[in-house]
């Protein structure tokens, strides 16, 4: 008999102070990556599919973000690049 299946792994690369798109507050947004992996036997061995997403913590309304505005997002000081999807808030 063989166990096999596929499990979900949650990482927060980033929490950002972003205007929503949705509800149009600025509000924290965590910054996620939600990792897919192929199972056997209940051990992880290999991810299926990886997607990117921000969450704000004001309405929950999630959003999927590329890659590169994910990995990078921690270290951005100007907000999202141009024709992105956020804009950072800026702290007086």
């Amino acid at each position: 008999m063989i166990i096999f299946g596929t499990s979900g792994h949650l990482y927060r690369l980033a929490i950002l102070v972003l205007a929503c798109r949705h509800c149009g507050n600025p509000a924290a947004h965590t910054v996620t990556k939600h990792v897919t992996k192929f199972t056997l036997f209940f051990v992880p061995l290999f991810p299926v599919s990886t997607r990117f997403a921000t969450q704000c913590t004001f309405c929950g309304t999630e959003q999927e973000v590329s890659r590169e505005w994910a990995e990078q997002s921690p270290t951005q000081a100007a907000g999202a690049p141009v024709g992105g999807t956020y804009t950072q808030v800026q702290q007086a």
